[in-house]
């Protein structure tokens, strides 16, 4: 039976619960939320003891349905102000699920100053104090809990996070001993709150999961597995290039954010292209098609290495590229590489911090295009947590009010990540609406602005339709991760009438309930006015559903600028 893990640190203890009936059919984002909602006061402070950090397993993860490993993690943002999910791959959904923990939940802050790691196993969490690994790098902690625990599947936090910048992340072991991130929102911090450096957890003796139809469920994820490869893009266009072919196909739309969000092309994009990180990896014996997680088919992720083999980062993603390659204006891959890493290791955002050092570049603070004083910064300021470091730290929108810039590309102080709003205005209306700031996979409108997913391709430049694109899309987007399902099966579910049934027959085969996919739209919407209603309780209004106020200059070389009206965007909340 699947059960509720709850650790309070500040007595350091942890319970076993059952699961309430309001939360049986929930998992991944809809459950992070839901539990947010109820039980964390929506004023309360982000690194406080009354916030709460939650993870939750896809609904479907632990199976054998592909790409179905993601893992949420949610909380008040410290970042944002308003509730937070992140989700990432790696080993730890599967694990959880198969433990049959439908959820861990982690409140309070414990006395002292002491820190632990929590030890999670089938029967619960136990608490141990930590010592030797504080300060130690998120690589350095994946190693050493391999050697004492063996190959388990961890949840750490770096540096960042145990000085609790707001752009800290939560870093999840993948498979090959490597790195995938919760990201955005500063959920690192929120852990490092709690003084808790890493979670462990080990599925030794865990059952495999069960289901209540075997040969249905075997059925429909063959279906589902069918609809992913046959899609030109999760079966073709991803496992090529991964994420990094969008480097070409924004800046032909005018959309590549160039020099602080100056421009919408890059001169040199050609040497951040996905086709030169492809011929890249190839020449040097890396993997140019990488899967984040057990199952995974679409390997879009990659294994990148430097010119004498030695590995280097991966999961190098498009926006990480895109804003260190054309925002910072450093067209060198190798550069961006180690600065991946880096960030990897210190466990920062790759995206928030890759934004707020464009804009520090703005203000003055380093030349555009230095990427050497980019890897100093790093090594040098953001690691030991210097005065600047924690400013660039604390994300994109802290940097722009201590240096006066006035091109501050955030939304609810959340950094708006790799494709300009003005001329793909799809994307911005999910960026201006979303729940969490600024967030390109809350409703990924490029896929329909640029490359015709679902139907045929909504004008990017006009504003007809973009709402309803975006309202639509950030529904989907709830569903698939609260199933525990990767980003880019919105594509085949976009396009493929077999994939969106094929997913609700899994569920119904998983649990031996008789869910529609009526009942699976639903859960989205429901999902998004509970994140809403916690940020209005946290004093959010429509007036920051916005974007800020330079995007109204015409967007060089195009001219395009951001046109929508406040009351046009307000119509996204209509449903």
């Amino acid at each position: 039976m699947d059960k509720i893990f709850r650790v309070d640190m500040s007595a350091l203890n942890s319970t076993v619960e059952p699961v309430p009936s309001a939360w049986a059919a929930l998992g991944g984002r809809a459950l992070t939320s839901a539990i947010v909602a109820q039980e964390v006061p929506p004023t309360c402070h982000a690194l406080g003891a009354n916030n709460k950090l939650v993870f939750a397993p896809g609904m479907l993860s632990g199976t054998t349905a592909v790409n179905s490993g993601r893992l949420s993690a949610g909380a008040k943002s410290p970042l944002t102000g308003t509730i937070k999910e992140s989700n990432a791959g790696g080993t730890a959904a599967q694990v959880l699920a198969r433990l049959g923990v439908k959820a861990l939940i982690i409140e309070g802050i414990p006395k002292g100053d002491g820190w632990y790691g929590l030890l999670v196993n089938k029967t619960g969490v136990r608490i141990v104090e930590e010592k030797e690994l504080i300060g130690k790098g998120n690589f350095a902690v994946i190693e050493a809990l391999e050697q004492r625990l063996g190959k388990t599947g961890v949840l750490t936090i770096g540096p960042a996070g145990e000085m609790k910048m707001l752009s800290a992340n939560i870093s999840v072991r993948d498979a090959d001993g490597k790195l995938r991130s919760h990201g955005r929102g500063g959920l690192g911090a929120v852990m490092g709150s709690k003084r808790i450096k890493y979670i462990a957890l080990d599925g030794a003796d865990a059952p495999a999961v069960p289901l209540a139809d075997p040969g249905k469920f075997t059925a429909a994820a063959r279906t589902f597995a069918k609809a992913i490869m046959n899609h030109p893009g999760t079966g073709q266009g991803l496992p090529t290039y991964g994420t990094a072919e969008m480097v070409n196909i924004v800046n032909a739309a005018g959309g590549l954010p160039t020099r602080n969000f100056l421009h919408g092309k890059y001169e040199h994009n050609e040497k951040i292209s996905g086709e030169t990180l492809r011929e890249t990896i190839i020449e040097r014996g890396g993997n140019p098609s990488h899967g984040c997680q057990a199952g995974c088919i679409i390997k879009c992720s990659q294994v990148f290495l430097d010119k004498k083999g030695k590995y280097v980062t991966s999961g190098m993603e498009y926006e990480t590229i895109e804003i260190l390659g054309a925002n910072a204006m450093i067209g060198d891959l190798d550069v961006i590489a180690e600065a991946d890493h880096l960030m990897d290791d210190i466990g920062i955002d790759s995206i928030e911090t890759s934004v707020a050092i464009g804009v520090a570049m703005d203000g003055g603070v380093l030349p555009f295009g230095d990427g050497q004083g980019v890897l100093r910064l790093l090594r040098e300021e953001l690691r030991p947590g210097t005065p600047l470091g924690r400013t660039i730290g604390s994300g994109a929108g802290n940097v722009g009010k201590l240096y006066g810039v006035t091109r501050v590309p955030v939304v609810k102080n959340q950094a708006i990540p790799a494709y300009d709003p003005r001329a793909i205005k799809g994307i911005g209306i999910t960026y201006a609406t979303s729940t969490m700031g600024a967030d390109h996979t809350a409703g990924y409108a490029v896929a329909t602005n640029l490359m015709g997913v679902g139907g045929g391709i909504v004008d990017p430049l006009k504003k007809d339709g973009q709402v309803e694109l975006s309202r639509h899309l950030q529904i989907a987007t709830v569903m698939l991760d609260s199933v525990g399902l990767c980003l880019f099966i919105g594509f085949p579910s976009a396009d493929d009438p077999t994939c969106v049934p094929a997913i609700v027959d899994m569920l119904n085969a998983r649990f031996g309930l008789e869910l529609t996919p009526e009942w699976f739209g639903g859960l989205g919407v429901t999902t998004l006015k509970t994140e809403r209603a916690f940020n209005q309780a946290a004093g959010f209004t429509n007036e920051h559903d916005r974007l800020p106020e330079f995007f109204r200059e015409p967007l060089a070389p195009s001219g395009a600028v951001w046109d929508f009206t406040g009351e046009e965007i307000d119509q996204f909340w209509n449903f």
